[in-house]
C-alpha cells in the first residue's frame, strides 16, 4: 500500500471524498480483476506526482458494495472526479489508459499540462508492445546480447495478463494465470538486462528512416530496428447506447465485474474462446447465463465448448446479432435479429458481456507500413513488414491464430529476425 493514497470505506467516505479540501480521484477497485492490478501502479505513480494537489482515494468495492450500488458503480475499476464535495466530468472504468486518466486529471484541475523536454534514448532494438510478443521478442534479444528497450503504454503482459486463466499454454500444466505467466515472462527479460519502460505515452512514431523514432511524453527513442507488438483491444458491441452504458450494464471483462450479478441473468455476445470460457466463468455468480451468437455453433476448442454445452445455467441464442441494449439507468435485456429470418426477438438480461473479437492497435503506423483494410500489418512469414527494419509480431499481424502461443512464436521469429538485420547492418557499416 502506497502512503500517498487514502484507502477509505463506507464509513467514511464523506470526510475522505465529499468534505476533502483537496480535488479527488476515488477508485472502486476489485480483487481478481486484471484492470484493476493494471491500473495500481499507475495510480500510485500519479499520487506522487500530484501529490498536495490531489487527493487519490481508493476503496475496495466488494466490502462497500451499499456504497457502490448507491453511486450507480457497477464496474471496476472505476474512477469518479470529484470537486468540492461533487462530482466532475465522466467516469473512467474498464482498461483505463495513462492519456484517458491524465487527461481526466488536467481537466480536474482547469489546466492542461506543458511541453515537457524530451530525454534521447538509443538502443539497437525498440520493441513497442510488452504483451507476450514483446515480451518473448525482449528475451530473444536479450540473449542475443542487442540494447533492447521495450515500450508499453500500460503494465507490460497485454491481453493476455487480463485472462483469468490459460488453458492451453504448453508447459503449464494445462492452466496458468495470465497475469502469473506475463510476470514470469517480463522477470526473464529483465534478467537478461533488457529496459521496459512502462506506462508511457506514445505520441509519435517514425518508421520510415534508417532510424527507427518512437516519441513518449517525456522520451525520445531511437533505434535501428523495431518491432511492433501493440496488440489489439477489444472490438466494441457495435450498437446505439453500449458505449454510453459500458461499465453499467456493458462489460468487457467478466472476472472484473460477474460478481456484480450474483443471483441474476446475464448475456455474453460471441462464441470464441473467450466468450465460451467467460460465459462457464459467469455460472459462479449468475443464476442464468444467455449466449448469442451470429453463427449455429461455437468456435471455441472442444474442451470448452463441451463445458459450456454441458451447463445447466448457460442457455444459446443461436445465429442472432444484437441490435438494441433496453433499459434506462442500466439494461433490463437485448433486442436481437434471428439473422436467416430477419425476426426481432427480447433476451432479458441484467448485464452484458461483449467478446466479439479485437482490433489491432495500429493507428500511429498508418501510411507507414502496409496494412490490411482492418488495420492489421502484413508481413512475410518471418515478420518483416514492408519497411526495412520493421518487424510486427502477435495479435497486430494480419493472420488467421490469435492465441499467446502464436504470440510468443512471432516475438522469437521476430528478434531473430531483427538480430540479423542489425548484424547486416554492422557488415554493410
Amino acid at each position: 500500500m502506497s502512503d500517498l493514497i487514502i484507502y477509505s470505506h463506507s464509513e467514511n467516505f464523506r470526510r475522505d471524498v465529499l468534505e476533502n479540501p483537496l480535488p479527488v480521484v476515488l477508485d472502486f477497485y476489485s480483487d481478481e480483476c486484471p484492470p484493476c492490478t493494471a491500473l495500481a501502479p499507475l495510480y500510485e505513480r500519479l499520487a506522487e506526482r500530484y501529490w498536495g494537489r490531489v487527493s487519490f482515494v481508493k476503496i475496495f468495492r466488494q466490502e462497500n458494495r451499499t456504497l457502490a450500488e448507491s453511486l450507480g458503480v457497477t464496474a471496476s475499476p472505476t474512477l469518479i472526479f470529484y470537486r468540492q464535495g461533487q462530482e466532475v466530468g465522466p467516469r473512467l472504468n474498464g482498461f483505463i489508459s495513462k492519456r484517458d486518466l491524465r487527461l481526466a486529471l488536467e481537466d480536474l484541475l482547469g489546466e492542461a499540462a506543458g511541453e515537457q523536454e524530451k530525454k534521447v534514448a538509443t538502443a539497437d532494438l525498440i520493441i513497442l508492445g510488452g504483451g507476450p510478443a514483446g515480451l518473448t521478442a525482449a528475451i530473444y534479444a536479450g540473449r542475443a546480447r542487442l540494447n533492447t528497450v521495450v515500450i508499453d503504454e500500460s503494465l507490460p503482459g497485454g491481453q493476455a495478463a487480463s485472462t483469468y486463466h490459460l488453458s492451453n499454454y504448453p508447459g503449464t500444466g494445462g492452466s496458468v494465470s495470465g497475469r502469473e505467466l506475463m510476470d514470469k515472462m517480463l522477470a526473464q527479460a529483465l534478467s537478461l538486462d533488457v529496459r521496459v519502460d512502462d506506462f508511457k505515452e506514445v505520441t509519435a512514431v517514425d518508421l520510415t528512416g534508417p532510424e527507427k523514432v518512437v516519441v513518449t511524453e517525456d522520451t525520445e527513442y531511437r533505434g535501428r530496428a523495431i518491432i511492433l507488438a501493440t496488440g489489439a483491444r477489444p472490438r466494441k458491441l457495435p450498437v446505439p447506447g453500449a458505449d454510453e452504458r459500458q461499465g453499467h450494464g456493458v462489460h468487457y471483462c467478466a472476472t472484473c465485474d460477474g460478481i456484480m450479478y450474483e443471483g441474476q441473468s446475464v448475456i455474453v455476445v460471441g462464441g470464441g474462446n473467450s466468450a465460451v470460457e467467460e460465459a462457464v466463468y459467469l455460472t459462479r455468480y449468475a443464476e442464468k447465463v444467455t449466449l448469442v451468437h451470429e453463427f449455429d455453433h461455437l468456435q471455441a476448442s472442444k474442451i470448452a465448448q463441451e463445458q459450456a454445452l454441458a451447463n445447466p445455467r448457460i442457455e444459446f441464442v443461436w445465429e442472432c446479432h444484437v441490435r438494441e441494449i433496453a433499459g434506462d439507468d442500466g439494461v433490463t435485456g437485448v433486442t436481437v435479429k434471428h439473422l436467416p429470418t430477419g425476426e426481432k426477438r427480447f433476451v432479458p438480461g441484467n448485464g452484458i458481456f461483449v467478446y466479439i473479437g479485437t482490433e489491432p492497435q495500429t493507428a500511429l503506423f498508418q501510411g507507414q507500413v502496409e496494412m490490411t483494410a482492418q488495420g492489421y500489418l502484413v508481413t512475410d512469414a518471418e515478420t518483416r513488414t514492408s519497411q526495412p527494419g520493421v518487424f510486427a509480431a502477435g495479435d497486430v499481424r494480419a493472420k488467421e491464430v490469435r492465441q499467446v502461443v502464436a504470440a510468443a512464436g512471432d516475438g522469437a521469429v521476430a528478434a531473430v529476425q531483427a538480430e540479423k538485420y542489425l548484424a547486416k547492418l554492422e557488415v554493410r557499416g
